[in-house]
């Protein structure tokens, strides 16, 4: 029941930045965290918790059978909805009021004009939840600078928004320090008095525990979530051009339809899709591996990662890509839908948001994705991404009351496909904020400005698509995943929620801004070659033996 404003119930950087024009920082896998490994309070906040010690941490799962999919999941897919929206036909998924009404805060990162408070949205969530939320949303572009901030403070609101890709510096030791144990009221059997909670796929709530106890309210993410590699399928169906089935046939195709004296570009910064093109696995935790010799490696140590960057200088020095890409300038989207190139990567919510956007302005514009090819144009192989991407979080010293009216605020966000309670989430208010004819719901100008990103990030259903306006694209968005999720490995480091030593907190800050450079032809390999070999020697290969010992302890995630 996604809103025509968004497009999945898979939060991420991506898909929260999708409008704004600065998802440049963040890649598939992003910088999530990890509990520690003694499993106390007074342990060290270093590690992880897995295997059999995080189970018994766990929240019993009890799927919800509100509507059953069209597309059920399927190699690490999201489900997929296509049918229209019945309103008399929605279940109920909160008969009971969980909330009294008590008042609590919450901090959350929010993209764009936040709506006023007492708007006619959260008013009706509050009424619908018993509960009475002050939202303190602040700026999604600097949220990290504000999270640090307050979590260094004597002042903590009652509930926080953790996303993955702020997990760096303090903040994760901050995480242990400052927020409750939620085991008390959500382990085993307890979270069946949050059935929409409990709905949440486990290993979601795996990757929600920080500090050897379960702290975090997921938002779940499907395996399969990929960066996408999308493509003009109308301009390549005018022009006759077959789909590229490998990086050397994507660069001859490149070089013959860029006329830069049209302003038409082949494609934009291609960096996301090639390194899944050349197996590269993502930054991050997830970027460590126990190899078959027993090894455990890091991405940039392979082959692969020089492969992967040498291909993208290629597509730069060939002069196909777009020169506000080059200089990280504007909107690749933009270019996109103006035709100024042909292909750019983004994550799943541009095949909707784009499609929808461009309905009225351009009826010929169609737009779709590529398969992925591998190297040598051969089968790919993709690595699944975390099953969770941020969290809420209830601060220690919080009162009972306001324990249970926030766990029956996250409740309600995660009301799953097919409930009223998801679409009040989705839509707001019938009449008020969106109308629906011929099963389709569609906000008005009072819904876009009020039902916008603040309760969708206190807890989400397990993934899944849903386009009541454009059936076809949730089709395509699960198909797409459930093609290249056959394709899909885990790394070694999958599943957990890792906390790296602060010492090696910046280790790898630097090739972010080295890959950029070399790409662009301002480094030489040999750079990258020796900030591979000061990485190494500075740490790398210290915390290689930390990452050995961390997996013989707790176990492999693949």
């Amino acid at each position: 029941m996604t809103p025509n404003a968004s497009t999945s119930s898979e939060p991420s950087r991506r898909s929260f930045l999708a409008s704004t024009a600065v998802a440049t920082a963040a890649v598939a896998g992003g910088m999530p965290l990890l509990a520690a490994c003694g499993g106390s309070e007074t342990g060290s906040r270093e590690g992880s918790t897995s295997g059999k010690a995080a189970d018994k941490l766990l929240p019993t799962y009890v799927a919800s059978t509100a509507a059953q999919p069209d597309l059920p999941s399927k190699n690490g897919s999201a489900a997929g909805y296509t049918g229209k929206v019945d309103l008399a036909a929605l279940a109920t998924s909160v008969p009971d009021k969980l909330g009294t009404g008590a008042p609590f805060k919450i901090m959350s990162p929010f993209w764009g004009a936040p709506p006023k408070p007492g708007n006619a949205y959260y008013t009706a969530l509050d009424a619908a939840a018993g509960t009475k939320v002050t939202w303190q949303n602040q700026d999604g572009n600097t949220y990290g600078e504000k999270l640090g901030a307050v979590l260094a403070s004597s002042s903590i609101p009652d509930m926080v928004v953790v996303p993955s890709w702020e997990l760096g510096g303090k903040i994760p030791n901050a995480v242990t320090a400052k927020f409750m144990d939620l085991g008390l009221y959500l382990a085993g059997d307890k979270v069946k008095k949050y059935p929409n909670l409990a709905a949440i796929p486990s290993d979601a709530w795996r990757m929600s525990i920080f500090g050897g106890a379960l702290r975090g309210i997921p938002i779940s993410a499907a395996p399969a979530s990929f960066i996408v590699p999308y493509y003009r399928k109308d301009i390549f169906d005018e022009k006759g051009w077959s789909v590229p089935k490998s990086p050397d046939e994507f660069l001859s195709w490149a070089k013959d339809v860029t006329s830069a004296k049209a302003k038409v570009y082949a494609c934009g910064d291609m960096s996301w899709s090639a390194q899944v093109i050349f197996g590269v696995r993502p930054a991050g935790t997830l970027g460590w591996n126990i190899e078959d010799d027993g090894k455990v490696t890091y991405r940039i140590e392979h082959p692969e990662f020089l492969e992967f960057l040498e291909w993208v200088r290629k597509l730069f020095a060939a002069g196909v890509v777009h020169p506000d890409d080059r200089a990280r300038s504007g909107d690749p989207s933009q270019r996109f839908t103006a035709g100024q190139i042909l292909v750019f990567n983004s994550d799943m919510s541009a095949w909707y948001t784009k499609t929808a956007e461009q309905a009225q302005a351009n009826p010929e514009f169609q737009i779709d994705a590529m398969d992925y090819f591998g190297a040598d144009g051969g089968n790919p192989t993709l690595y699944a991404s975390q099953p969770a991407s941020l969290w809420s979080l209830i601060r220690k010293g919080a009162s009972k009351e306001t324990i249970e009216n926030a766990l029956a605020a996250a409740n309600f966000a995660a009301a799953p496909y097919g409930t009223k309670e998801r679409m009040l989430v989705d839509y707001g208010v019938e009449g008020t904020h969106y109308t629906v004819k011929d099963g389709v719901p569609v906000k008005n100008e009072r819904g876009n400005s009020e039902v916008i990103n603040a309760w969708t990030s206190l807890a989400a259903p397990a993934p899944y698509f849903a386009h009541p306006d454009l059936p076809d694209v949730a089709r395509k968005q699960v198909e797409w995943q459930q093609r290249m999720g056959a394709f899909m490995k885990k790394t070694s480091t999958y599943g957990m929620n890792i906390v790296e030593p602060s010492r090696y907190a910046n280790l790898r800050s630097q090739f972010e801004q080295l890959e950029l450079d070399y790409v662009r032809g301002h480094k030489k390999m040999s750079d990258v070659q020796a900030a591979i070999s000061t990485w190494k020697s500075s740490g790398g290969d210290k915390l290689r033996d930390w990452y050995k010992k961390l997996l013989d302890k707790n176990g492999s995630g693949n």
